[in-house]
């Protein structure tokens, strides 16, 4: 399981022309689920996201978490994650999950998130064309690999 987390003052997520979710400061969640993702995957990464110091204190130090700032969470899939560029210049994404796969886990992660970090996530909708806007905070960016773990 793969995500990259962009620290966001704002996020919109609209499909066919209509404002599907948006949120206000907080973190905005691209997942990209692949065929060997488990349920530990999803644990460890919402713990991970649940807790990462990525807002400033007072001091302008990047110490505290979404939950201590009570900020948003939105979480948007995205199997371009898993896309591997080694052949050629046509991305591959036989490592990406299919639907059958990843929706379960899709829908396990965003309750697993709202329960360890305590926020109603917002989200996209799988597999659905979406134009996600974003003013990114920071600008503050992390990518992040359950199967990495670091």
């Amino acid at each position: 399981m793969r995500v990259v987390i962009q620290r966001v003052k704002k996020c919109t997520v609209v499909i066919d022309h209509k404002l599907h979710s948006e949120i206000s400061q907080g973190l905005l969640i691209f997942l990209g689920i692949e065929e060997a993702d488990k349920s530990e995957d999803i644990e460890w990464l919402c713990h991970k996201i649940s807790n990462l110091r990525v807002f400033d204190d007072d001091a302008g130090v990047m110490n505290l978490s979404v939950r201590e700032i009570q900020g948003d969470l939105m979480v948007v899939s995205q199997f371009t994650l898993h896309a591997s560029t080694k052949k050629g210049n046509r991305p591959s994404y036989l490592r990406a999950a299919h639907p059958d796969t990843a929706v379960p886990l899709y829908n396990q992660f965003v309750k697993s998130l709202e329960k360890i970090s305590g926020i109603k996530v917002k989200t996209g909708e799988f597999g659905a064309m979406m134009n996600v806007a974003l003013f990114n905070d920071g600008p503050v960016t992390l990518i992040i690999d359950s199967k990495a773990r670091e």
